[in-house]
């Protein structure tokens, strides 16, 4: 019988928790019932620097149902870290381990069809939208347009996918291999190689509470995913700077005509234009350059990803941390 931990990164959650906690304790009880899973498995919420009372919520959970865990981080450290926090402790308890937002928009009735791909043989099973029909018309396509641009440069990305999806404990034995400081799991993911499915769901809005990644963040995001995963960014500067110089032969050799046939040469406007479009090119290509400089920086620096400062997983974990 499958041993299923369903982890859950938690920030500023406190509104959202008592919903989702309620609602996944009957699915969770559902499938033990069918004897579809482990009674021995869990609900891990991993506490990512809430102060709104999040993991309080996560402790009283805990005592008053076995079947919710807990992991607090010493500090926020983002989204990605935090799932990745309780994916490598849930990878020493369980069989097969599921990520999912906290906001429960992710839809748990999914979760029977991604261990039905598992026990065929799958280690990844992505959760795939069917639609964004939900999203407003710009999110929609941003995303698109994000997942085309990732497309273009060379990354391996499941379309409509974030970070939905079921690991076996193989897969995230082989993740925990990969030592980088700057996470993007879903582009990250499908490098393990392993034999994989989908499972197409349609996605909710929020039980409670409000997204945690405003536009700001989702660029941030984005940035974060391109140069993590792709160096194309920093040859395109390559290319660039060659078309450039294309053209400036071009332009040399059309002054050059039109001086022999008695033509007068361009006034400023031209100039000032070439400045600005060669100066701005070449901000542009120090700043992508300035990216991958301050990855190598924090890379080298090998600084943990996260701390865990308290642990709920045991009746001997509540006596720590009453």
């Amino acid at each position: 019988m499958t041993k299923l931990y369903v982890v859950i990164p938690c920030y500023f959650e406190a509104d959202a928790l008592p919903y989702t906690a309620e609602i996944l304790a009957e699915k969770m009880n559902k499938l033990i019932a069918t004897e579809a899973i482990s009674p021995e498995s869990r609900v891990l919420l991993v506490n990512d620097g809430s102060t709104d009372g999040t993991w309080e919520i996560i402790y009283n959970l805990h005592v008053s149902n076995s079947l919710f865990a807990g992991l607090n981080l010493s500090r926020n450290r983002g989204h990605q870290n935090a799932l990745l926090a309780g994916l490598m402790f849930a990878k020493e308890h369980a069989d097969a381990v599921i990520s999912m937002d906290a906001d429960l928009q992710d839809d748990i009735n999914a979760i029977d069809q991604m261990l039905g791909r598992y026990l065929e043989g799958a280690d990844i099973v992505y959760g795939v939208r069917t639609t964004r029909k939900k999203d407003t018309i710009f999110k929609r396509t941003t995303a698109l347009g994000f997942y085309k641009f990732m497309r273009l440069l060379g990354v391996d990305i499941v379309y409509n996918h974030a970070d939905y999806r079921l690991l076996s404990r193989r897969a995230i034995n082989a993740l925990s291999e990969f030592s980088e400081v700057n996470l993007f799991l879903r582009g990250m993911v499908p490098m393990l190689g392993f034999k994989t499915a989908t499972v197409e769901y349609e996605r909710n809005e929020r039980v409670a509470g409000e997204t945690k990644y405003p536009l700001r963040k989702m660029l941030s995001f984005a940035v974060e995913g391109i140069t993590s995963l792709s160096v194309r960014p920093i040859r395109l500067i390559s290319v660039f700077g060659f078309a450039s110089f294309l053209i400036c032969i071009a332009f040399i050799a059309y002054f050059l005509f039109d001086h022999i046939r008695g033509g007068t040469v361009p006034g400023w406007a031209s100039t000032i234009i070439s400045i600005w479009a060669i100066g701005g090119l070449q901000l542009f290509a120090i700043g992508i350059i300035g990216e991958y400089i301050g990855k190598i920086y924090l890379e080298a620096k090998a600084r943990p990803r996260y701390i865990v400062s308290e642990v709920l997983h045991d009746k001997k974990d509540v006596e720590k941390n009453p």
